[in-house]
């Protein structure tokens, strides 16, 4: 339990889009709520800069696992110092609407206010590119707008290989592409924009059919994980497209990646994160506003969002000044 009541804000999307049930933030504020600490809503459009200050319009938040999950009261507008910690959460896509944000919220003071994940790191982190800064954890890949080239590579892997648009999330436009299917070349058109358009190709793992592990990281140490399992008539196990979920514990391969990975997750401030593991090795690193902590508390019985809030107590209580009480 933290010493002191904090100040807590959640940048994100509209609080009508969360699912009470699955979404990741919804189970951080209701911790945050449980453990008295003052919580706050806003949206990216409610950020701004006055002189060479960063401020935020936000609502004081209430939620609750009811008929009406959330409550949104008290308008103001205040300098982001005001906040004790700020918890970016706003849903992919990341546009230049997010990459505006970030240098907004880039400006808070990192003596009054932690911010998760770090504006920086978020900005640095393609979900989809990120993850080549560690080849020895992840399949052959492949980054490229050039047809022939994919075509090629489709060739060297034995004729089988995944393919993903570098700015898209929850399964959107992954295809699983084979070198006998006719569809091939308009697939390959289509997904490069006629090679106007970076694309990631790696390995076919035919693990996927027994699921594409999710390991939620806090810190660089993994809390917990879970399976989602595609359904037949899939390549992608997503929830977001039908995926199923079962329990999964984090066993060795994936704590070797996690040490593998973690200090340049801490040197980027990414200190909530979700990798994406198929058959051992990492197909992304989901930096945004990674999700399954939920679903990982029923499965296992734990209660993941306390020990993230415990983490976030625990920065806060290290800032050399508390934030004003105006």
């Amino acid at each position: 339990m933290a010493s002191r009541t904090l100040r807590l804000l959640y940048v994100m999307d509209p609080m009508s889009k969360v699912l009470v049930d699955k979404d990741t933030t919804f189970a951080f504020q209701l911790e945050g709520q449980q453990r008295g600490h003052a919580q706050w809503h806003c949206e990216l459009q409610d950020l701004f800069i006055r002189g060479a200050t960063p401020h935020a319009t936000v609502r004081r938040l209430e939620v609750a696992r009811a008929t009406t999950p959330y409550r949104l009261t008290e308008l103001r507008t205040v300098p982001l110092s005001f906040f004790d910690v700020i918890f970016i959460r706003k849903d992919p896509p990341f546009d230049m609407a997010y990459f505006y944000a970030t240098l907004v919220l880039d400006l808070a003071d990192p003596c009054r206010t932690f911010v998760l994940n770090a504006p920086r790191g978020l900005r640095d982190a393609n979900e989809k590119l990120y993850a080549l800064r560690f080849p020895e954890v992840i399949p052959e890949s492949l980054v490229t707008s050039d047809i022939d080239r994919l075509k090629d590579f489709l060739g060297h892997l034995g004729g089988e290989m995944i393919i993903k648009p570098l700015d898209a999330a929850g399964g959107t436009g992954v295809l699983h592409l084979r070198r006998e299917d006719r569809n091939l070349n308009a697939l390959l058109e289509m997904s490069t924009s006629d090679g106007r358009r970076l694309v990631m190709a790696q390995r076919y793992l035919p693990e996927v059919r027994r699921g594409d592990k999710r390991v939620i990281v806090l810190d660089g140490e993994p809390l917990g994980a879970l399976w989602r399992i595609p359904r037949e008539d899939e390549h992608r196990g997503n929830i977001h497209v039908g995926g199923r979920v079962a329990q999964a514990t984090v066993d060795e391969r994936d704590r070797e990646i996690c040490r593998r990975i973690a200090p340049q997750l801490r040197a980027d401030g990414l200190w909530f994160v979700g990798l994406d593991i198929i058959g051992g090795w990492v197909t992304e690193i989901n930096v945004t506003s990674p999700t399954g902590v939920q679903e990982i508390d029923r499965l296992d019985g734990t209660c993941l969002e306390g020990r993230v809030m415990d983490f976030v107590e625990e920065r806060a209580s290290q800032l050399s000044h508390a934030a004003p009480r105006s």
